[in-house]
């Protein structure tokens, strides 16, 4: 939320559009106010995106149960990794889901039984590897075997995200994104590398609305 107040702030003082979604905060605790929310807020949208925080409560298992495409942000770390699951101390393997595969795991359930009467398609849980160092670490190669092996016994797929890079701060402030082209001056080597490495993990999410727009037209009619 944060992020878009100063996008918008910088538009206005700047004098120029930046594409900006429309956001809004829940802090409240009713499904159905949750609910009336999202239906508000999708209409004449192509996504909506629920940010949860990554405890088990009935409004982050609704919205889990919900989602098309669930992406759960991830640091290289094992302390990150224990949301998911707990391993071993000494080996590293994977010992057990934690609540939050749990949490998706009967959310899946529950959404697969509605699949058929809804007509609405498997939910794509996606892994996406956050702010990964550019040196390989052991750390690095234990983690990669953890979430290979995680990802077989619960189904999700892990996708690469950003790398540890200083312009992703930098760029807090002003709300702005590699992507606002025009308002970033002049950008260097290392930030058109950031800018393809965003692009790479949009295509990586493998969102419905990339997937329809790769189609022919006979065929994307079919996802609406």
């Amino acid at each position: 939320t944060r992020y878009f107040e100063n996008r918008l702030e910088t538009a206005r003082r700047r004098g120029v559009t930046l594409p900006t979604p429309a956001f809004r905060v829940y802090d409240g605790t009713s499904i159905e106010e949750l609910n009336a929310i999202i239906e508000e807020m999708a209409q004449g949208r192509d996504v909506v995106i629920i940010d949860t925080p990554g405890r088990d409560d009935p409004l982050a298992r609704h919205s889990a149960t919900q989602a098309d495409t669930l992406v759960t942000p991830m640091n290289d770390s094992f302390v990150d990794f224990d949301l998911i699951g707990h391993v071993d101390a000494e080996t590293f393997k994977v010992r057990r889901l934690s609540f939050y595969a749990e949490l998706i795991w009967e959310a899946r359930k529950s959404r697969a039984m509605r699949q058929l009467r809804e007509g609405r398609r498997e939910m794509d849980w996606v892994v996406v590897r956050n702010r990964v160092q550019r040196v390989d670490a052991r750390n690095q190669r234990r983690i990669d075997q953890a979430l290979a092996e995680l990802s077989k016994r619960v189904g999700f797929r892990v996708a690469q995200g950003l790398s540890e890079r200083v312009i992703y701060r930098e760029l807090f402030p002003s709300g702005l994104t590699l992507l606002d082209k025009g308002q970033l001056g002049e950008l260097g080597t290392s930030h058109l590398v950031a800018r393809q490495e965003l692009r790479e993990l949009v295509a990586n999410l493998n969102l419905p609305l990339i997937r329809r727009a790769a189609l022919p037209a006979s065929e994307a009619a079919g996802w609406a």
